[in-house]
């Protein structure tokens, strides 16, 4: 995994002007989080690349979002956006219950636990491209589209489809501050 210290590879492989930022190269977000999804899930389902517009929202109706927050050598947010379809059939998945399991038959602490694992997953692993020693925070779960903290700004995204779903990865880092 390559870490450039002034850029990394954005939406289209275009070059994200992160002046003194460390950050993970957007290619390794993915590499990782497919990692990170065959190891939970399997392969049944596959993980396929979603090319999507830079700044294009992620406003599908019903979302589920989280993040978790790294601090220590290195400063920085993971989110995870994924659709009220996509984090219920993420919870089946992981709880090995039946595809036919009725949604009314997942709680929503189940599926707040599932996508909490899988940001908590996924943040993990992007901790460990990072200078250290560094810590992750405890998951940060939402019914909905969670308001990220104005504070911090992307430096690099995954877009996905999951089940025919979109998933978006992101990895933000403070503004205006050198993370070296």
């Amino acid at each position: 995994m390559n870490l450039d210290l002034r850029t990394v590879t954005g939406d289209f492989g275009l070059p994200v002007d992160t002046g003194d930022v460390v950050a993970p190269a957007a290619d390794d977000v993915y590499e990782l989080t497919a990692e990170v999804w065959s190891s939970l899930l399997g392969n049944a389902i596959p993980l396929l690349s979603r090319p999507v517009p830079p700044g294009t929202p992620f406003d599908p109706a019903g979302a589920w979002s989280a993040s978790v927050s790294v601090s220590g050598g290195w400063h920085g947010m993971v989110t995870v956006e994924l659709t009220e379809y996509a984090a219920r059939t993420l919870t089946r998945a992981m709880l090995a219950l039946p595809d036919e399991t009725p949604d009314d038959e997942l709680g929503d602490a189940d599926v707040a636990d599932a996508v909490g694992e899988l940001v908590n997953m996924v943040g993990g692993n992007v901790k460990s491209l990072m200078p250290g020693p560094s810590t992750l925070s405890l998951p940060a779960v939402a019914a909905g589209r969670a308001a990220f903290p104005s504070e911090v700004h992307e430096v690099a995204r995954v877009d996905v489809t999951w089940a025919g779903e979109p998933v978006r990865v992101g990895v933000h880092v403070p503004t205006g501050e050198s993370n070296r």
